[in-house]
This record gives structure tokens, sequence and C-alpha cells, in this order.
């Protein structure tokens, strides 16, 4: 677990702008590692997991409770963005809950952040609002938005049944 927090926390301190106070601190990954329903994927320059050796471009933490999942964070490196890495990392985290039988999938973020056109583009749509949610950094107050969307089960996706 200790790579995968390094590697992480790597990304996330490059990722995140701290003028809007959204990157977790290194003790909040860590404690929600240690949840159960949690899970953290890594994605390497491709999207897929990271082959030895090859550097870490992307992250994913997740939870799960019963049929419904949160996309906690995900983040990509700026060294690897524009490069399918964001799309590729969203897809298997989307699979891998179609997999499970998750029944929606939820995420929130800032107002805002660039990231909006990548997770409607997978297929979510804005369910609420949160006024003035994000209030640390010199950036804010910035309304948190929630999305989520529908899963089909593994079977049922594409062909209609």
């Amino acid at each position: 677990m200790t790579d995968d927090l390094d590697a992480v926390m790597a990304v996330m301190n490059a990722a995140f702008d701290p003028a809007f106070g959204e990157a977790w601190t290194r003790r909040q990954v860590e404690d929600t590692m240690l949840l159960p329903g949690t899970a953290c994927m890594l994605a390497g320059p491709a999207g897929g997991p990271p082959a030895a050796g090859e550097p870490v471009a992307g992250f994913a933490l997740t939870r799960c409770v019963l049929d419904e999942e949160e996309l906690l964070l995900l983040a990509v490196d700026p060294r690897w963005r524009r490069r399918g890495v964001g799309r590729a990392l969203l897809d298997r985290v989307i699979a891998d809950a179609r997999g499970r039988a998750i029944a929606r999938l939820f995420l929130e973020m800032r107002d805002g952040n660039d990231a909006a056109r990548l997770y409607a583009g997978a297929g979510f749509a804005q369910v609420g609002r949160r006024a003035g949610y994000y209030r640390r950094g010199s950036g804010g107050p910035f309304d948190a938005i929630t999305c989520a969307m529908s899963i089909q089960p593994v079977g049922l996706a594409g062909n209609g049944q």
C-alpha cells in the first residue's frame, strides 16, 4: 500500500491546483484507503495499469457501499494530460463497477472543473449542487457539482436487453 500511496500523492501534488483546495492530505488518502469498499486504481501512460518500471500517470480512488459507488478522486499528472489517460482510467472505473453489479456511480467536482466534459462524455449527469462547498485556497468559494450515472450490468450493456 505504501508504494500506491506514494504514487497517488505524487500525482495529486502535481495535478491539483492549490488555489482550489481540492487536494487531499496523505493522511486523508491513507485513512480512506483503509476503509472497507475502497479501491485505488493506478494508470500508466496508456491509461491501463502501469507496467513494471513505467511511471504512474494517474489514479482513481473509489468507495463502494452496497450497489452504489463514489468516484472520490481521479487525477492525471499534468505531464500526461490530453493523451487519453483520464478517459481510459474513467472507463476502467466504470467497467470495474459494472462487473461488480454497481447500479449507480457518483462523483462530486468543483464547478468549473475542466474534467466536466470528460465526465459528461462518459455518461454522468448533474444531480445536485452544494453552494460554496469548496472554501479553502485563494480561489473560493466554489460550488460543488454532484453527478451520477446509472450502470447497466454486464450482459445488458449496449444490446438493448
